[in-house]
């Protein structure tokens, strides 16, 4: 067992665990930050997505010693009160059917607005093609990321 300091949504986490625990359990199991799930656990579905400086990361993928002094942003992180863009977006569109994946969509889809405000849906579907929905809610899922695009340019007017 070795000791890691991490940077979780902007707040010093330590835990005592094993080299190669992946991310992903030290998130839910050390730190109960249960919004990011687990879903296939080879890096496929998208579920386990989180930020790691900014970039959409794979949590079950990552081994803890891997980290460092990158910060991680879960989807607990997105926001104090759960007014992030995109998660006004979801609620009014009630966007997730069995929710899921959701965790994993919105993280991509905070990425992919930072970089293009305004996504055109072949943007959205391109960004977000590594993300699966078994219940396939892709076009509510676009439709939610136009909608958080217009609340940000709202909020930024």
């Amino acid at each position: 067992m070795s000791q890691y300091t991490l940077n979780v949504n902007n707040v010093p986490k330590t835990v005592d665990v094993a080299d190669d625990t992946p991310l992903l359990w030290v998130l839910r199991d050390h730190l109960h930050l249960v919004g990011t799930k687990f879903g296939c656990g080879i890096g496929q579905c998208g579920a386990c997505t989180v930020h790691l400086d900014g970039v959409p990361t794979r949590a079950c993928q990552i081994p803890v010693s891997s980290v460092g002094k990158n910060k991680i942003i879960t989807i607990e992180g997105l926001s104090k009160h759960g007014d992030h863009p995109l998660q006004q977006a979801w609620q009014e569109l009630d966007v997730p059917q069995c929710g899921y994946c959701q965790a994993g969509q919105i993280m991509t889809a905070v990425a992919l607005l930072k970089k293009s405000p305004q996504p055109s849906d072949q943007e959205i579907d391109a960004a977000l093609e590594g993300n699966l929905c078994r219940c396939g809610t892709y076009l509510r899922i676009r439709a939610g990321i136009h909608r958080a695009a217009e609340i940000a340019a709202g909020r930024n007017a």
